[in-house]
């Protein structure tokens, strides 16, 4: 007898694909926010004073970070792939690098190819993400850096207690509009987790102005980023439940105009390798805690 699964996937990656091949001719025209967080991921890895001749960019959409990478001090060979097709071939025709359709749950590489594994705003997508960091800690070199951004928790909290408020109101029960995210908290131990060292999760948050609620959600579409939840509610709302939502979307006095924030978890780590600081081993210190205390090694 089949037993239904108690851990079923959160997202569907079918969904994820074609949401992205959809957005994949214009996706120029909306992906200001993708810009704007590879210019971050970049300028971290500017402030990282290490060499890395390869170099992978996973989940590339149409190539920006990955043709920035080309010019990055160092980088000789840069691989760009992405979940999908028409992606790909975009990121293609922006850049001569090397491209895949590549699934970021089921890596297709090697172990120990790349000196330095980016990934920007993609992640917040996959289904395993403990076992796509394993992957990635796998086919870094050691001493090889990953550096990664992607969705939080808290991103489009507007629209998400807008419509959950409206739906609770009129369909006396509310479903996932907005996909769920992971939370900061969880960066550094999914890093240690996956074996990666000195790992590092911290977050931003950026503010984006919009003329109403159905320009925000034009753009989300546009960026290939409207809900993939796998069990989510298949129809689409009410009309009375959207027109609903809209209304309680907070707006600018005097404008009427929205803010949808974007929160941004960042990771980074090394894979391990002989030249990463140790920690002493134990009865290894030179000093005392009494050094530090103000107490001499006879007191009690």
């Amino acid at each position: 007898m089949d037993h239904p699964d108690t851990n079923p996937a959160p997202f569907n990656r079918q969904t994820v694909r074609t949401h992205r091949d959809r957005a994949a001719a214009d996706f120029d025209q909306a992906d200001f926010l993708f810009r704007e967080s590879g210019n971050r991921l970049l300028d971290r890895l500017i402030d990282v004073k290490r060499n890395f001749t390869t170099a992978l960019d996973l989940g590339c959409h149409t190539g920006t970070l990955a043709k920035a990478l080309t010019a990055h001090p160092g980088i000789e060979h840069v691989v760009q792939c992405d979940l999908s097709t028409k992606m790909a071939h975009g990121a293609k025709s922006q850049n001569a690098q090397m491209t895949l359709v590549c699934d970021e749950e089921t890596l297709a590489f090697k172990d120990q190819s790349f000196d330095l594994v980016t990934s920007n705003l993609s992640l917040h997508w996959v289904n395993d993400l403990p076992g796509s960091l394993t992957q990635i800690r796998q086919i870094l070199k050691p001493d090889g850096l990953f550096l990664a951004s992607f969705l939080g928790g808290n991103t489009l909290c507007e629209l998400r207690h807008a419509f959950m408020s409206a739906e609770l109101e009129i369909e006396a029960g509310a479903s996932p509009r907005i996909s769920p995210f992971a939370d900061v908290r969880d960066g550094g131990d999914l890093l240690s987790r996956a074996g990666f060292k000195l790992p590092v999760a911290d977050v931003d948050t950026i503010t984006v102005n919009f003329e109403t609620p159905f320009h925000l959600m034009h753009d989300l579409r546009a960026m290939g980023e409207t809900n993939a939840v796998a069990l989510g509610r298949k129809a689409f709302s009410r009309r009375q439940t959207m027109m609903e939502a809209i209304k309680r979307y907070p707006t600018a006095p005097g404008s009427g105009r929205i803010d949808a924030s974007f929160q941004i978890i960042w990771l980074a780590a090394w894979a391990p390798g002989p030249n990463q600081p140790q920690p002493l081993k134990p009865g290894s210190a030179t000093t005392h805690l009494g050094d530090h205390l103000g107490a001499s090694s006879g007191d009690s």
